[in-house]
């Protein structure tokens, strides 16, 4: 990475504009253990070091080796998009994200390293947004250390632009937001709970797509505010429109055999060349049938007007 100081950063040591840049302090923290690995007008120069209008600063990022755990596994990916800095992937259903105890080669993991690998690639696998095994679409991955630090801090402030479509059971009011904190429920590591007392906040935005009566499913367009886990599903089910197929919040699999669950649209800035990025994943095959119908396209093939 190669950065020209401008005047506004004049007098700013390394450190504070690697910092005003989107590095983590642990990211710095590598860089420092790295011989050479920051060089100011080509030479080495400690993070303390005060900057000038024209330096030309130089980083080099710490080598990634891939992660040493997970097994290359040959698997069949839809990859939306891919740069130097991140890949876009449109997840299949019953596809776990990370390695787990008892899970260790059937995940998404599993499937980067091998495609990476057959490139003659390796990058550590770092997940920027998380979806659950079941449900489908639209996951971010980090090709490095630093893309993976300014993507997760757009997470962490709600600068990733996040809409999902779900069937919910039952006719869904027009549109709304469900405000309403979430916790774990009782002692289960798994389950949530809608929790007024000792949730932490969540904040969901919906509005109905179409009903079909024939199933008794609205089409519900999404946006998370927050990101708790299990959000949607907790918060679908806490207003009585419970998604079919889930297995934890409402397991009624006559209509489908997973929560009816997509990450539908992304948008953010591309974190290296700021450019505006917008990526959507069509319905999946086993969500349209809750419909009765071919869905028309300017359902769910526009950007969502939501927030």
């Amino acid at each position: 990475m190669t950065y020209l100081i401008q005047q506004h950063d004049t007098q700013k040591t390394a450190e504070q504009f690697l910092l005003s840049n989107g590095y983590s302090a642990a990211l710095i923290r590598r860089l420092r253990r790295t011989e050479h690995s920051i060089l100011k007008n080509g030479s080495p120069i400690y993070t303390t070091h005060r900057l000038n209008e024209g330096d030309t600063l130089s980083v080099t990022l710490p080598e990634d080796h891939g992660s040493e755990n997970i097994l290359p596994i040959p698997m069949d990916l839809d990859i939306c998009y891919e740069d130097r800095d991140l890949l876009i992937i449109n997840k299949a259903a019953g596809v776990p994200i990370h390695p787990s105890q008892g899970n260790h080669d059937n995940t998404l993991a599993n499937g980067i390293a091998w495609y990476l690998g057959e490139k003659g690639e390796t990058a550590a696998y770092r997940a920027i947004n998380r979806l659950d095994r079941d449900t489908t679409g639209l996951l971010i991955l980090a090709r490095h250390a630093l893309s993976a630090c300014i993507l997760s801090e757009m997470v962490r402030t709600h600068a990733i632009r996040r809409c999902y479509l779900a069937a919910a059971t039952g006719l869904v009011p027009p549109e709304g937001v469900i405000d309403a904190p979430i916790a774990r429920a009782g002692t289960s590591t798994i389950e949530r709970c809608v929790d007024f007392e000792r949730g932490d906040s969540a904040r969901t935005h919906y509005r109905t797509l179409c009903y079909n009566p024939d199933t008794n499913c609205s089409l519900v367009e999404l946006r998370l505010e927050t990101g708790r886990t299990h959000q949607i599903r907790v918060h679908m089910k806490h207003i009585g429109h419970p998604l079919p197929g889930d297995f934890l919040y409402n397991p009624d699999y006559r209509l489908i055999g997973r929560q009816a669950l997509h990450s539908w649209q992304l948008d953010f800035i591309q974190p290296i060349k700021k450019e505006p990025l917008h990526f959507e994943a069509p319905l999946p095959d086993d969500m349209r049938p809750l419909f009765g119908m071919d869905l028309p396209l300017a359902l769910y093939s526009q950007r969502s007007p939501l927030g």
